[in-house]
């Protein structure tokens, strides 16, 4: 096995500071020309990764130190997209788990080093961001041995080094008392503490396809470990994908990664981390082999989605205006092509032929691959997220999430009296003596859609929430919506001043003047809980009577300009959300007036009649 060759993942909470870890270490191994301007976040190259400020997809890198290389995989932190970790964890032998001095230990820390740990990865312990003026590393060091104890499958797991660093000033030290100079002390730590890459040089050929890339010139790129034996370019090997199906092919390219580039090379040996052109239809967790011992690799085993959305086509007047690509054809093949590369999405056809129900592992999941459709031309139009329910034994399970809040003591009491409705229970609260409090609730999965909206808004941005999935118990009561009525526009037209002046006198608008609405369109949100139908389509008469006010400008309350995130959030089961590549609009299922109340009367009914 060769002994120059590291494979190191590396894991952590979001916005704990690994992307900018990895720019560390990228810009210290010189990788880049002395003059080369490569800025900051130089992994996160996805237009919504630097949007947003989080990594979304797990991406490869490679760096030289003292001649041995060492293979890098950022990963997401954000608990929604576990799923890129889980596929990858299985190309490394080590991780660095970056953990925040001032946060702690948060919960996707424990999720990724639980994976981590039972996948049997040899760990170096981060401290980042010892920079800062409210920094407690001694205490954060405490709490992550305790996580240690709490999650070690075996004594030698807990025999781990702990360095303290600062990521964006580039330094990393064994000792808080050391003098920052740069980011060496950690290059060697990984040396001696991650081993070399296992596996039998000398036998057949077998990869396991942990991630998918594609090329225009070379098509479809497989990227992988190789487990044991070497690949060469030119050499047969075969597919095996999930079903035992066997499909042989040549490899055409082989290429290492080295930098922020793909090398290409005639050969590469056992650990090696290569991307593959030539074997086609591959997907994730399907087995490269050899042509003459084929023999499959466990499949990688991802964790189950547990909240999901209709997506289907856009059936509002509007539709066909903004969009190059709407038809049902058009979204299942963009779908099942997302199936490929999103291994912890799933998705199912329902009784109509235009809808599509698509599961993912939380909001953010699916508004990253709403937002990645949207952006590519298509128009379609998705339902309220709900939780995905399992059966076990005749009951029926919902997913159970622990919900983490730090935040303001001023706002606990709205807080808590929104989460009461939602099924949460308090398990524990403290206070810090400061005026900050740590609150915790256990909820059902369904009890928190839509409470992120809420929390930024009556936080006003003082405080930060994470949950993490706990298990799946007996479904519990009914989860009471907190949200007021709708104003529903009454006819086709365009919004006027006049019209928007009326219905701010009934509540907040989402549209401005000048926005072309539809009967059935949510144009803003009722003060009361029943919905309202609003004409703001409507213009002031003319008169032959001067006025004495005429003169007087009608003054407008600025419109409410929601994310789509906000808009998921916002929407209640009888109402959708139109997604455009130039709009969002918000939506009754039943465009009609007469026509929901007509449904109404008769669930009315229904319910009376029980």
């Amino acid at each position: 096995m060769p002994q120059d060759l590291r494979n190191i993942a590396i894991i952590a909470h979001v916005d704990h500071g690994k992307t900018t870890l990895v720019d560390a270490l990228l810009k210290q191994s010189h990788v880049f020309r002395a003059n080369q301007q490569v800025g900051e976040f130089i992994m996160d190259s996805n237009p919504l990764e630097r949007e947003r400020g989080i990594t979304i997809l797990a991406k490869n890198t490679a760096i030289t130190y003292k001649g041995v290389k060492i293979n890098i995989i950022d990963t997401p932190g954000h608990a929604d997209f576990s799923g890129e970790v889980e596929r990858v964890l299985n190309m490394a032998d080590g991780c660095l788990l970056v953990v925040d001095a001032v946060d702690g230990p948060m919960p996707q820390t424990r999720y990724v080093l639980k994976k981590a740990l039972a996948t049997g990865l040899k760990p170096v312990v981060v401290i980042n961001k010892v920079d800062r003026p409210s920094a407690r590393a001694k205490e954060v060091v405490s709490l992550v041995q305790d996580l240690f104890l709490e999650l070690a499958t075996d004594a030698e797991q807990l025999n781990f080094p702990i360095l303290y660093a600062s990521a964006r000033l580039g330094y990393a030290v064994t000792d808080l008392s050391a003098e920052p100079r740069d980011m060496e002390p950690l290059f060697e730590a990984i040396l001696h503490q991650v081993p070399p890459p296992s596996g039998d040089g000398a036998a057949p050929l077998q990869l396991l396809v942990t991630a998918l890339d594609y090329d225009n010139h070379l098509g479809q790129i497989a990227i992988g470990r190789i487990s044991r034996g070497s690949l060469a370019s030119g050499e047969p090997v075969v597919r095996i994908n999930r079903e035992g199906q066997q499909s042989p092919y040549k490899v055409e390219r082989l290429y290492v990664f080295q930098g922020l580039e793909r090398q290409e090379v005639p050969q590469a040996p056992a650990g090696e981390i290569v991307a593959i052109a030539g074997v086609e239809q591959v997907s994730i967790g399907d087995t490269i082999a050899s042509a003459q011992y084929p023999e499959a690799l466990p499949p990688i085993i991802i964790d189950e989605p547990t909240v999901r959305i209709t997506l289907g086509v856009n059936t509002s007047p509007f539709a066909g205006r903004e969009g190059q690509s709407s038809m049902s054809r058009q979204l299942y093949a963009r779908l099942v092509r997302e199936l490929q590369t999103n291994v912890s999405l799933r998705v199912q056809q329902t009784d109509s032929p235009d809808e599509f129900q698509v599961s993912g592992r939380g909001e953010l999941h699916l508004a990253i691959l709403i937002e990645t459709m949207r952006r590519e031309g298509y128009e379609f139009q998705v339902s309220k997220p709900e939780a995905v329910l399992k059966e076990r034994a005749g009951v029926i399970l919902e997913p159970y999430e622990m919900l983490m809040m730090d935040t303001r003591e001023d706002f606990v009491g709205p807080l808590t009296e929104n989460l009461a409705p939602r099924l949460a229970k308090m398990t524990d609260m403290r206070y810090d003596g400061r005026g900050s409090v740590h609150l915790e609730f256990q909820l059902p999965t369904r009890g928190l859609i839509g409470f992120n909206s809420y929390f930024l808004r009556v936080t006003r941005g003082n405080g930060v929430m994470n949950s993490q999935l706990l298990d799946y118990a007996p479904f519990q009561g009914e989860v009471r919506s907190t949200r007021n009525g709708a104003l529903v526009a009454s006819e086709t037209g365009v919004a006027v001043t006049y019209g928007l002046n009326n219905a701010q006198g009934r509540g907040d608008t989402f549209v401005e003047p000048g926005t072309p609405v539809y009967e059935g369109m949510i144009v803003g949100l009722h003060a009361r809980d029943d919905d309202l139908v609003v004409n703001i389509c409507k213009e002031k008469k003319q008169t032959n009577t001067r006025s004495s006010t005429a003169d007087i400008a009608i003054r407008l309350t600025p419109a409410v300009v929601m994310s789509l995130e906000e808009c998921l959030d916002f929407i209640n089961p009888d109402e959708m959300v139109e997604v455009t590549p130039k709009s969002l609009r918000l939506r009754k299922k039943v465009l009609t007036s007469d026509e929901r109340h007509r449904l109404n009367r008769e669930q009315a009914r229904a319910l009376a009649g029980r």
